[in-house]
């Protein structure tokens, strides 16, 4: 059955209308939107507890607690005003009165466009809720970039995007699919980009972290996700800003284990050859959706479930995981290029790049598409460690020397090569080299 998608003030005015639904908004950085559109519906005296902003910070650090980051707008500061204001709310509103009530605290920290535009808008949001009057709480939470270049637009998108959580959190949080595409409900396609996502409660106990995630990358809400060796969802630039990244690029559908020794010779070079410290290095295991090189591959036909599986094995090996649909290295370099990272170093089966640099694989303006890989790829201080693979058919490790390139690919890939852009993964043994 369809789901019926209510506008943003039908569903304020439904939860304002339902007697069960109470809570506290808490808002700091974008205006007090979200309560806004709940007072607007009309009504909103049988939902609101409380609104609040503590827009300066030593108010905010007296109510929340210092933040040890010096960062206000993090997933530390948001868990900080939930678990403060739904505290408050257990602890001040008992009695009769609130008998039949199950309470909720809705919370968001963020940051919009600046009067120079030269920021990074972006926030959390989140809301801890019972799901039934004295139950324990249950805790949604996620985090927005906002993508509109005006900051009224980006106070609009995320009063929009706070009600719709509200909703989520009361009338699909058996609906898991449904809970993740409202949170999009009446937005403009391109205004904002859901990257991480994150539930907990006794509601969710069946709930897996890591498909949730993925369902944002399928739903076109995010890039891709990136998860720590335990399986948690992490904010990508989090992880990776200002660190030397060694990804090995892996596909969902692969039956056998990553080369891991293929990956260990590779970071070995990287950091002998890019001067890495080690306390510096994030190594990364990328689990690829899509099984062709090609741009327009999609996701919707592959099994979520057997990607979430594949993913959480790549964690239990001890390494950080990204999933993505970046079906070519460019991709993946503009990606981590938003995290800000020192330096990238990707590592590939040569195999990829002998479908890169054939224009038998590509149409009309091959030339275009190739110079555009190379400048989203290498612009980013990226370099692609190759490793060899086994021809079957002539029984010849390929390697960048006997590689085969067409020749209107050639003075580009030898540029490439001469430079250091592209570089042999050395000391391999014939163990470590695949059949391809």
């Amino acid at each position: 059955m369809e789901r019926e998608i209510l506008d943003t003030r039908r569903k304020a005015l439904k939860i304002n209308l339902n007697p069960r639904i109470y809570g506290t908004f808490a808002e700091i950085g974008a205006g007090q939107e979200v309560a806004r559109n709940f007072f607007t519906a009309g009504a909103a005296s049988g939902t609101v507890a409380k609104t609040m902003s503590a827009y300066d910070m030593t108010f905010s650090d007296a109510i929340y607690g210092v933040e040890p980051s010096g960062r206000y707008v993090s997933q530390s500061r948001l868990l900080k005003m939930l678990d403060h204001e739904f505290s408050l709310l257990t602890e001040r509103l008992n009695g009769e009165k609130y008998e039949g009530r199950a309470f909720f605290a809705f919370a968001d920290t963020v940051t919009t466009l600046n009067y120079n535009k030269s920021n990074d808008p972006h926030g959390w949001i989140g809301i801890r809720f019972q799901a039934e009057p004295g139950g324990e709480p249950n805790e949604i939470f996620f985090h927005v970039r906002l993508l509109d270049t005006d900051a009224a637009l980006q106070q609009n998108v995320l009063g929009i995007i706070g009600v719709n959580l509200v909703y989520a959190a009361y009338y699909y949080n058996q609906d898991r699919k449904a809970m993740i595409e409202s949170l999009a409900d009446n937005l403009t396609v391109g205004s904002v980009e859901i990257d991480l996502i994150s539930v907990n409660g006794p509601i969710f106990k069946d709930a897996d972290n890591i498909l949730l995630n993925l369902y944002l990358i399928v739903k076109d809400f995010s890039d891709a996700a990136i998860f720590d060796a335990s399986g948690r969802p992490c904010l990508p630039k989090d992880l990776l800003y200002k660190k030397d990244i060694m990804i090995l690029r892996t596909k969902y559908a692969q039956k056998s284990n990553p080369n891991f020794s293929m990956l260990n010779k590779a970071v070995d070079q990287f950091v002998r050859t890019e001067n890495v410290q080690e306390d510096n290095l994030s190594v990364l295991i990328e689990v690829l959706m899509s099984n062709v090189l090609s741009a327009n591959d999609g996701a919707d036909d592959i099994d979520l479930r057997a990607v979430a599986k594949r993913a959480e094995e790549m964690c239990k090996t001890g390494n950080k995981v990204i999933v993505s649909n970046f079906a070519r290295h460019n991709k993946l370099a503009k990606y981590l290029d938003r995290c800000r990272p020192k330096s990238v170093g990707i590592s590939t089966n040569i195999n990829n790049l002998k479908f890169v640099f054939n224009s038998g694989n590509f149409g009309e303006n091959y030339s275009s598409q190739l110079l555009s890989y190379v400048s989203d790829m290498f612009s980013k201080n990226v370099k692609l460690f190759a490793y060899p693979f086994l021809d079957k058919k002539t029984n010849e490790v390929i390697t960048t020397a006997n590689m085969p390139v067409t020749p209107d690919a050639r003075p580009l890939f030898d540029f490439l090569i001469l430079n250091g852009y592209i570089t042999d993964i050395e000391d391999y043994s014939e163990s470590d080299v695949k059949t391809v």
